[in-house]
């Protein structure tokens, strides 16, 4: 499972105009005009698509559920993913 609140760079308990925020940064960041990089299309759509599911209340509630259930259950999956997330934004 990916950890979307990572890969925007918020908090799990973030605001909605942290997320919005968070949102905007990466957009610009990532997005295929201002970035040359042959991953940026790929990189843009992710941000897009954990902005979609952070920004909407019940798909958020949904995904901290399946969140909080996958730590219990995998704990190392969950761990290597918040680390690689981690990685990323050191390099950036």
């Amino acid at each position: 499972m990916k950890d979307l609140y990572g890969f925007l760079g918020v908090a799990p308990d973030a605001t909605p105009e942290q997320i919005k925020s968070a949102y905007r940064r990466k957009a610009a960041q990532f997005h295929p005009d201002r970035n040359p990089s042959a991953d940026a299309a790929e990189r843009f759509r992710e941000v897009q698509e954990a902005y979609d599911l952070l920004a909407d209340p019940e798909q958020r509630k949904a995904y901290d559920e399946k969140r909080r259930s996958s730590l219990i259950d995998d704990p190392l999956l969950v761990a290597r993913e918040i680390w690689s997330n981690y990685l990323r934004k050191v390099q950036a």
